[in-house]
């Protein structure tokens, strides 16, 4: 594990690095209007990645960077990265991403990921995820649609995950209380439907988010070799 966090260390300053030197880039343009494609990225450092209520990096610390490159039309494509607990001798997950996204009252997002694990290929599996939220206020809620269709990897059976969250500012504060409650059933569960829900809270300070949260499922996944007991996890990232 420890050589996967510093790969993705590594990984993690280089998308800093493309951060720090945009404003100088954009300085030169101040007489031009924005272009068409606009880059965001950045990288979060996580006691405990949890990934639909289970630990994917065995309750230990993950490093996570991204980076999306986005067109004004709502197309974009991007990456994200994090270490995970040994799995078939890799510890990394990349997900590839690409979607459209947009809507003004009523937000939309269509997309598929591929999720890949390096040098493990008979486990990588492509999804398929749907998303719809409003702003109503201090709240932003949404609701998710993700779908595994049939595959090799996932033993020829499809898999359903059906999720809400909520996102609360507290008026003249940085500070928003976050939630969220899924259910998925199929492939990743053996089966059995699972439950997974979190309850926490952010503060944003200028680029950086702090964060908490309280995660729990009522049962483990195929991909967790552990028992997927409750937990909190705590959460430092940097946005550009």
């Amino acid at each position: 594990m420890r050589n996967s966090i510093l790969k993705l260390a590594s990984l993690s300053v280089a998308v800093s690095a493309i951060a720090m030197s945009a404003p100088a880039f954009a300085q030169d343009e101040t007489t031009e209007a924005a272009g068409p494609i606009s880059v965001t990225g950045g990288v979060a450092l996580v006691s405990d990645y949890r990934f639909r209520g289970v630990s994917l990096s065995g309750k230990d610390f993950a490093v996570q960077p991204y980076l999306t490159v986005s067109h004004e039309s709502g197309l974009y494509v991007g990456a994200w990265g994090s270490n995970i607990s040994e799995n078939d001798g890799n510890d990394v997950e990349l997900d590839l991403y690409a979607g459209f996204s947009g809507g003004d009252e009523i937000t939309y997002d269509i997309g598929a990921t591929y999720y890949v694990y390096p040098g493990v290929s008979n486990v990588n599996y492509v999804e398929f995820t749907g998303k719809v939220g409003s702003t109503m206020g201090p709240a932003t809620v949404g609701v998710q649609l993700s779908y595994v269709p049939s595959q090799g990897n996932t033993g020829d059976e499809d898999n359903v995950y059906v999720a809400t969250n909520a996102t609360i500012a507290l008026p003249n504060s940085p500070i928003s209380i976050v939630g969220s409650l899924g259910v998925e059933d199929g492939a990743f569960t053996a089966g059995s439907k699972k439950l997974d829900w979190s309850l926490g809270m952010t503060a944003a300070i200028s680029d950086f988010t702090l964060g908490v949260s309280y995660v729990d499922t009522n049962r483990r996944t195929i991909f967790a070799s552990k028992d997927s007991s409750a937990g909190v996890v705590f959460t430092l990232s940097y946005g550009f």
